[in-house]
């Protein structure tokens, strides 16, 4: 699929062009970039920074696989690029391929540093910039709740793009705090010309935002190169500079600045616009805005995941894992976050300060912040059952066809026995296979690797036994899936 792009002029080797876009992408397809960065801390315990929201699962699919499955609706799987992070690109790579598509690994770009909106949004429309030419692109954070119905408004839009910075307003449900907003004023056939950004007000300059016909600020936009390019050249060219300066996106994310696209450009461009979208949304920014989603029982409680005895209980949200029974008793708008290494129990209102425990979780060096018990790798995950400082119990998944890297630890001794499916075990210059109740030993010091040749997921226990049992006492020798 070719995009067509008329009066282009290059100008000092920048993607800028003179003039404006005037096109429409054959068959209504454009392009998709979805931001799938993020530090998951206000959703914590549920979510870590290794572990952000847009990967949990709430039904069948995480919110990433959902807005994934949106960008469907308007590009091609080839034409959607992901911006995320190293520690973040194989939950990327997996949930795609859980959905049945294979992404081209190319349109997978990763940051080096997280700096805000406009440096990740610039990096993904540079990509199409090269490779396309001239197009429209969608941005999409990937952890928001959207209606499906919202994207055939969205890809209407494009008629805007030759000429303006389009963004998308919800219209408000009601006065909310959580949100910015957005005031508009003339209309331009598909939207209405912007006339005002307003930050997160108080719950009385809220309702006035309201009863004035503002919008919520949705952070999803699409835009048009030549636009987007000009734009950022005129309000923001320490940005542009950073990443002309370079093809090394390491040394560009060491230089450019750390700034959002609303404050970068958005504020300051006389040419922004907005279009309606009168659908169900939310950022899913907080506990709060989270029980506002979820289906409630007669009382007002939003239950998830577990068993529940409730007694003269009301408007809460409750999570739990499977197999527990959770029993509240004349307990009235409270969020209970039960996980297998923490227990978070709050009012509703006051969940926006869940960050600050991991602030100071951080700051203990403390492995809750970024890590759940069960942790996401490329070949699989594992799960920490049991641990102390000489010790540590581990059940592992090993996905069908996949390896775990050549290794070895200086520190630690291995003992395997497999639960589930066919084990290939690799220790020094030895292979051999193991089946289930069957077990090996490894000692400190030897080479070894895992892999699971068989077509089912492989499962099984690790104990680990030494000086140290922490992840850092992992040498890899060879590993398919480039990490050091």
């Amino acid at each position: 699929m070719e995009d067509i792009c008329l009066d282009r002029e290059k100008i000092s080797n920048t993607w800028v062009y003179a003039g404006r876009q005037d096109f429409m992408t054959q068959n209504g397809k454009i392009k998709s970039i979805i931001l799938a960065g993020g530090s998951g801390t206000r959703l914590w315990p549920l979510s870590r920074e290794k572990y952000p929201k847009q990967f949990i699962k709430f039904g069948k699919t995480s919110l990433f696989q959902d807005t994934l499955q949106r960008c469907l609706e308007i590009s091609d799987i080839r034409d959607i690029f992901v911006v995320t992070n190293e520690s973040q690109k194989f939950l990327v790579t997996g949930q795609i391929k859980e959905l049945g598509y294979n992404i081209p690994i190319e349109n997978i770009l990763i940051e080096s540093k997280g700096k805000n909106t406009l440096p990740a949004i610039c990096f993904g429309m540079r990509e199409i910039k090269k490779r396309y030419g001239g197009s429209v692109a969608g941005i999409f954070p990937s952890d928001h709740v959207l209606d499906k119905g919202a994207m055939k408004t969205i890809r209407n839009a494009q008629v805007l793009t030759s000429e303006y910075l389009v963004t998308f307003g919800i219209v408000p449900g009601s006065p909310n705090t959580g949100y910015g907003y957005i005031k508009t004023s003339d209309p331009l056939g598909a939207g209405y010309k912007v006339s005002e950004f307003r930050e997160k007000p108080a719950l009385e300059e809220a309702r006035k935002y309201v009863e004035e016909g503002c919008l919520w600020n949705s952070g999803m936009f699409l835009l048009g190169t030549d636009v987007f390019f000009s734009e950022i050249k005129l309000h923001a060219p320490l940005v542009l500079e950073a990443f002309e300066a370079s093809d090394d996106i390491d040394n560009v994310y060491e230089n450019v600045p750390s700034i959002s696209i609303d404050y970068g450009i958005l504020e300051k461009s006389e040419n922004v616009a907005a279009v309606r979208l009168d659908v169900n949304w939310s950022d899913l920014g907080n506990f709060d805005a989270m029980y506002d989603q979820f289906e409630k029982d007669g009382s007002g409680n939003a239950v998830y995941g577990c068993d529940n005895l409730l007694f003269d209980s009301k408007n809460n949200l409750i999570f739990s894992r499977q197999g527990k029974l959770v029993s509240l008793i004349d307990v009235r708008d409270m969020v209970v976050v039960d996980t297998s290494d923490a227990l978070l129990v709050c009012p509703r209102k006051s969940s926006q300060k869940v960050k600050d425990v991991v602030s100071v979780l951080k700051n203990k060096n403390d492995e809750r912040a970024c890590l759940h018990e069960t942790v996401y790798r490329p070949w699989g995950s594992y799960t920490i059952l049991e641990s102390s400082e000489r010790h540590k119990i581990k059940n592992i998944i090993v996905m069908p066809e996949k390896r775990l890297s050549l290794q070895l630890h200086y520190h630690r001794s291995e003992h395997w026995v497999v639960v589930k499916g066919m084990a290939s075990v690799h220790v020094n210059n030895d292979e051999f296979f193991l089946r289930p109740g069957e077990s090996t030993y490894i000692r400190a010091g030897v080479k070894h690797r895992l892999a699971n040749p068989g077509k089912i997921p492989l499962e099984i226990i690790e104990v680990q036994l030494g000086d140290s049992v922490e992840e850092e006492d992992i040498v890899r020798l060879d590993d398919e899936y480039g990490r050091s």
